[in-house]
């Protein structure tokens, strides 16, 4: 029986590539599944065989752990350099998604403080 793995949705890209080479290095057997045509289905790795589940999970551990440590020193050497993207640099490079999300938590906001007391 199948089993999942890993969840593939938000993964970046080069970390959904390195989780396959990591197991197909290790030699296990795994299938993929997409989010679909709507997006809406849950992408992922999933075993073939469930059996293989301790062994893949702790390999996946241990990337993990590996990884984080690899992203935060590269972050921090950003950071120490200046180069590290800030709020304000964000805020600017997608002004219409912020924009569009600051009026959804005013509209959340006023919802929840105007209509749901006076119920």
């Amino acid at each position: 029986m199948s089993k999942l793995l890993f969840k593939l949705r938000n993964v970046p890209d080069d970390e959904a590539i390195e989780v396959r080479e990591l197991l197909d290095a290790n030699e296990i057997d795994y299938f993929e599944t997409t989010p679909g045509n709507w997006g809406i289905s849950m992408p992922g790795l999933w075993l073939s065989n469930a059996d293989d589940f301790p062994r893949a999970r702790a390999l996946l551990d241990d990337y993990q752990t590996a990884r984080t440590q690899r992203e935060r020193a590269r972050f921090d050497a950003l950071r120490a350099t200046g180069n590290a993207p800030t709020l304000w640099q964000q805020l600017r490079a997608k002004p219409l998604v912020v924009s569009i999300q600051l009026v959804a938590i005013a509209l959340l906001a006023y919802l929840s403080l105007r209509l749901f007391p006076g119920l």
